[in-house]
């Protein structure tokens, strides 16, 4: 079915011009984008949506995301922790995952960040308790309706080999390997449009081996699958680094044949000059997490640098258990104040971190399909109504990371309607966040 939003007040197109039309009109048919500019009239039993007092925009698109991590919000012990004293405090309680937690808490994971404007997401799914598999979180994603990138994470390196996660949460590298294969094989699809593309992921430098780096990296180029990992998160990690590699993280990436455009990073806010230039000449992305940085101590990552040295950029919401939230279109306003509070008020504007939060993780995902809206491109758009109490009296509606609503008003992925009037059509919200309360309640009891 065809559908056409109708007089936007404006379209953020995010294309190659950035171009910014006024009262225009989008058409998509089919999940593909038909057509866009004013006047537009769609084939006969075309559904119409009403664009007068809403900004346009692509949808957004997160590219670091822990799902299961909504079940673990606001935990004592880990409230005012560094990062490895927080994954101390919370490596227990996950362990206690089962499929049921994986899957619910996925549902409500994807269903935040649909409401926040999101299209497109990656996650980070690190360890497998009881029976718990990917699968649990593709299935979710399904019926939710977004568009996504998982990955296949991985622990390999417990306490008894002097590693960070309990033995119980960590896995025999050659099961990982075979697992990997597994949900390539079932679920990546290479094509465009894709609504499920899979990644391999050991989940960081000091969780897992180097062979099991290396080896991941040969893998997922013999199955043309990206890769991702954390890095140069914060001090502890540099200093880790130094410790046990003798090297930098950036310099261990490199060595284990990490970097290339086939590759992104989460975190990166101590990466140093060098490494900035490493990554911009590789192509190497990453995914910029403002929100759980901050949370965390960890600092302010030199996206500013990054961005002017040409190194793909894209935000990511991160875990609930350190963000507190997946809400997507506060991240990239984050994104902006934080370079604003490291390199000035012009170090960022509100476009400019919008473009991060759309085009920008488009690509790192290696998503040209992706990411803007243009004739041919996927119909994944969000609309955000400006006529509320957010926006009243702002002199330029579209800078909407500065006086624009923090959930979406209606949102398309794939040309399907997921999210409208500000709520999820997709699944029963309501029943899902009771059983999310009632699997947290167990978990603490």
């Amino acid at each position: 079915m065809s559908t056409l939003i109708q007089n936007a007040d404006v379209i953020l197109t995010m294309d190659d011009n950035a171009s910014e039309l006024g009262q225009c009109d989008v058409l998509f048919d089919g999940g593909v984008v038909a057509a866009v500019g004013p006047g537009l009239v769609g084939p006969p039993g075309t559904k119409t949506i009403d664009g007068r007092g809403c900004v346009v925009t692509p949808g957004l698109v997160n590219t670091h995301h822990h799902l299961y991590q909504t079940l673990t919000r606001a935990v004592p012990g880990g409230q005012n922790a560094l990062l490895f004293g927080w994954l101390q405090t919370l490596y227990p309680i996950w362990a206690r995952f089962g499929p049921e937690e994986m899957f619910v808490s996925a549902q409500i994971g994807l269903a935040e960040l649909a409401l926040s404007g999101c299209t497109l997401t990656s996650d980070h799914l690190y360890l497998y308790p009881n029976g718990a598999r990917l699968d649990d979180t593709i299935a979710a994603a399904q019926e939710v309706g977004l568009r996504f990138h998982p990955t296949r994470g991985a622990m390999s390196i417990g306490e008894s080999d002097g590693g960070l996660p309990p033995d119980a949460l960590v896995e025999k590298e050659q099961a990982i390997l075979e697992d990997c294969i597994r949900v390539i094989d079932t679920h990546h699809d290479p094509s465009d449009g894709a609504m499920v593309r899979v990644g391999v992921a050991p989940c960081s430098p000091f969780s897992v081996s180097r062979d099991l780096m290396r080896d991941a990296a040969l893998l997922a180029r013999d199955k043309g699958v990206m890769l991702h990992t954390h890095l140069a998160e914060n001090d502890e990690d540099i200093a880790y680094s130094l410790e046990q590699f003798g090297c930098r993280p950036g310099q261990y990436a490199e060595d284990l044949g990490w970097t290339g455009s086939d590759v992104w990073h989460a975190h990166c806010v101590k990466l140093d000059g060098q490494e900035i230039e490493l990554f911009a000449t590789s192509r190497t992305g990453v995914a910029h997490c403002p929100c759980s940085n901050c949370r965390l101590g960890s600092g302010i990552a030199p996206v500013r640098a990054m961005r002017d040295a040409g190194v793909p950029v894209g935000l990511g919401v991160d875990g609930s258990a350190s963000n507190d939230a997946g809400n997507l279109i506060a991240e990239a306003r984050q994104a902006m104040l934080l370079q604003r509070v490291a390199k000035g008020a012009d170090a960022m504007s509100p476009r400019e971190a919008l473009h991060i939060a759309t085009r920008g993780g488009a690509e790192v995902l290696g998503r040209s399909d992706c990411g803007q809206i243009a004739v041919g491109q996927r119909a994944d758009i969000a609309i955000w109504d400006v006529s509320g109490v957010e926006s009243a009296g702002s002199w330029d509606p579209a800078a909407l990371l500065m006086t624009g609503p923090t959930r979406v008003k209606h949102l398309f992925v794939e040309g399907r309607q997921i999210v409208a009037d500000g709520e999820v059509t997709t699944l029963d919200l309501p029943r899902v966040v009771e059983r999310q309360n009632a699997l947290a309640q167990q978990l603490m009891d």
